[in-house]
Order: structure tokens, then C-alpha cells, then sequence
């Protein structure tokens, strides 16, 4: 059985754009396949922000979450968007389970110290109620996974006292992924993979090893929020932890399924070595 973990961005769980996820993510696990998911909400905890005049502060393409910020991702990630990914994978026949860090911590975390990122410019920043992945329960998650379940883990992570930490869901995705030894890590997202030029769909880049990848962040051909996407994704393949990583964007009926079989074909595929063509 491979094991596939599969990361939807929340400008993929608006409208009908996760439905053709939905029914290749039931596909796999039909076909006998163990997969998670772990979501994220980005656009939609910035929008309930500033409709409620909280002005939303990113260093980087990451999150600085303070108190009211925490509530919203509550709200948002942990609550609706969650609920709607469960609710789409079972129209499409799946089993899902719908979990968050205070659900028996299935993510364990720690709050984040002020540190640098790449992109955020030379000093430590303070990113407030972020946390840092620390473990999974492991034995929860291998107990719906054998079963045939799909754990679907929105991106708050929480601590023995019950403290619940906003978390980057592609950082979930990877340390997720590492754990489990994925064959597959997709991350579904609003672009078609990593470009060569932004404005440009078709400069899409079928495939990329992890040194190409560091090469693109420092000339600045990736920027923004693909940045911590590259970064997490490197660590975790630099480590052997998994297989192959792709990052897609929206996708049509099957092309999930697609891009596994064949590395590169609809997103972008990221190894720690060339991939064979073909």
C-alpha cells in the first residue's frame, strides 16, 4: 500500500474546485491507497479578518497570529473549512475524518521562538500564537489509516495545556508526510506548480531536484508564499523522508491520480535527484 499525503490550500476549497480532488483522494483509498489530507484557509481567515477590521500581517507568505488572529483560524480552519473538506470527500464515497491539534493532539506543537525566515529579511520576527510541529499521534492516525479512513487535519496545532497554535499548513503537510514515509506529498494550491515567471502559467516547470529548487528561491525566481512551500519540501526530501512532492494547482477530474503516476505531468514534481522522463 503507498502512502499518499495530499495538502489543499483554501483557495481550493471555494466553489467546485475541490470536488475533482474529493474524487480522486476516494479513488486511492479505494484502490487500497492510505492517505491524509491537511488543509489550510489562508484567503478565507484574511477575508473573516477584515471583515471584522483586523488588518492581516504576513512576513513572507507566513502568518503573524495574534489572539483575535488565533480566534479566526479557529473559526475558519478548524471549524467551516474542515467541515466542507469532510463534507466533499464523503459525497465523493470516502471516509473522512476531520481533526485538528486538540483532537487527541493529532498535532503537537510549541510556540515558535522569534526566528528568520527565508524572505523575511535579516532579523528574528516574532510570529505570536505560531507553532512548530513537535509530533503527531502517531497511533490515532495509524488507527483510521487502517481502517480505511482519510484523517483530514486542518492546520492548528496544540501543546499538553491545551495552548492551540496557528500552523503553515505546508509545514503540517511535510512533517506529516515525513512521519508516515510517503511515497506521494501533493500540495494543491492556486498555482499551476512553480513558474519561471509569475505571470505566466505556461512557464510551468515540469520538474525540479531540491538543488535546482534552492537555486530558483536565490536568483528570485520564486518568491512570496511559494518560498516556505520549497523550503519545507527540500528539508523533508534532503532527509529521504519521502518519495516525491508535486505542487499543482487546480486540478480537473483525474489529474491527481494522473500527476502520481506520472511525476511532472499537470504540477511541478521536486525529487533529491534528476526524475526519468516519460
Amino acid at each position: 500500500m503507498t502512502t499518499i499525503v495530499v495538502k489543499v490550500g483554501g483557495e481550493i476549497l471555494e466553489g467546485d474546485a475541490i470536488a475533482p480532488v474529493a474524487a480522486d483522494v476516494a479513488a486511492l483509498a479505494a484502490a487500497g491507497h492510505r492517505v491524509a489530507m491537511v488543509h489550510g484557509g489562508g484567503p478565507q481567515a484574511t477575508a473573516m479578518q477584515r471583515r471584522l477590521g483586523i488588518e492581516p500581517q504576513l512576513v513572507a507568505g507566513r502568518r503573524i497570529t495574534d489572539a483575535p488572529t488565533l480566534d479566526v483560524m479557529k473559526m475558519i480552519v478548524g471549524g467551516r473549512l474542515n467541515i466542507d473538506l469532510c463534507a466533499a470527500l464523503c459525497a465523493a464515497g470516502a471516509r473522512p475524518v476531520g481533526l485538528h491539534g486538540a483532537s487527541a493532539l493529532a498535532i503537537e506543537a510549541r510556540r515558535r521562538p522569534p526566528t528568520t525566515v527565508t524572505g523575511g529579511g535579516p532579523d528574528p520576527i516574532d510570529f505570536g500564537l505560531v507553532g512548530d510541529v513537535v509530533g503527531f499521534n502517531t497511533a490515532l492516525l495509524e488507527l483510521l489509516l487502517g481502517a480505511g479512513h482519510i484523517p483530514v487535519l486542518a492546520c492548528l496545532g496544540a501543546d499538553a495545556a491545551g495552548a492551540v497554535l496557528n500552523i503553515n499548513a505546508d509545514i503540517v503537510a511535510n512533517q506529516l508526510a515525513s512521519l508516515l514515509r510517503a511515497a506521494h506529498l501533493v500540495l494543491v494550491t492556486g498555482a499551476r506548480g512553480v513558474l519561471r515567471d509569475v505571470e505566466d502559467p505556461a512557464s510551468r516547470i515540469p520538474r525540479l531536484t531540491v538543488a535546482e529548487a534552492r537555486a530558483a528561491i536565490a536568483a528570485g525566481t520564486v518568491r512570496g508564499g511559494m518560498i516556505p512551500k520549497l523550503d519545507e519540501t527540500i528539508l523533508a526530501l534532503e532527509a529521504g523522508h519521502i518519495g516525491c512532492a508535486h505542487i499543482v494547482g487546480r486540478l480537473g477530474p483525474g489529474e491527481l491520480r494522473r500527476e502520481i503516476d506520472a511525476p511532472g505531468s499537470i504540477g511541478t514534481a521536486l525529487s533529491g535527484i534528476t526524475l526519468p522522463t516519460g
